[in-house]
């Protein structure tokens, strides 16, 4: 399963009305980001304090908000390089915190099984941000184009382990942990994936062409 950047721009239309609401209640792109990482990192805290339904449920409004700062840059005007490197970096870091908190929350309540799985599925999906970043600065596969490679980007990602947190409750955990592992196995596939895509492309960049120059007589 993958996503798209034409279905990833038709959903994110979908959230461009509401975007424009908040650009003409006077909030800015860079507002937006900072807010959506606000909300992540208030459901991280209540994961770390074992309410996993509750979080889960707010790290997805969170995760829903990073729709609205690019929509609202596009529509607006308002793109720049910062927006999308701040974007970018409050992603990550919230994304970071999320898996902090489960494994906060997992030690206390004894789960020791929790903090490995979030740790694997942490590293791989850090890794699925690093190919793309480090192809990208490169000149490998410019502007979104990765974005749409492999079977588990961010959007995905974030999914999953909101409904394996929502699904969890205190004294069964096996939803969360399905939900790790799921993380794990396809956040490593991507990176396999983006790699060969990458492979791929320097294969076709090298390719020698044939001498055009007249052969001298």
């Amino acid at each position: 399963m993958t996503i798209s950047n034409d279905a990833r721009a038709r959903i994110k239309s979908v959230f461009e009305p509401v975007a424009l609401a908040m650009g003409r209640a006077g909030l800015t792109p860079d507002g937006l980001t900072l807010i959506g990482f606000s909300i992540t990192v208030a459901g991280a805290v209540l994961i770390a304090l074992e309410h996993w339904s509750l979080g889960g449920v707010i790290v997805l409004i969170g995760g829903i908000f990073d729709m609205f700062d690019g929509t609202l840059a596009r529509a607006t005007g308002k793109v720049s390089r910062l927006g999308a490197f701040m974007d970018s970096v409050f992603d990550r870091w919230g994304e970071a915190i999320v898996y902090v908190g489960i494994v906060v929350g997992a030690v206390l309540a004894g789960h020791h099984r929790v903090p490995v799985l979030a740790a694997a599925a942490m590293a791989s999906a850090f890794m699925v941000s690093y190919v793309r970043a480090k192809s990208e600065g490169l000149g490998f596969t410019a502007g979104t184009g990765m974005a749409a490679v492999g079977i588990m980007p961010r959007e995905i990602r974030l999914l999953i382990l909101s409904i394996g947190l929502i699904l969890t409750d205190a004294p069964n955990i096996k939803a969360l942990e399905f939900a790790l592992a799921i993380i794990s196995i396809g956040a490593t596939i991507t990176v396999i994936q983006r790699i060969l895509h990458v492979r791929g492309q320097a294969k076709q960049q090298s390719t020698v062409q044939p001498d055009q120059n007249p052969t001298a007589q």
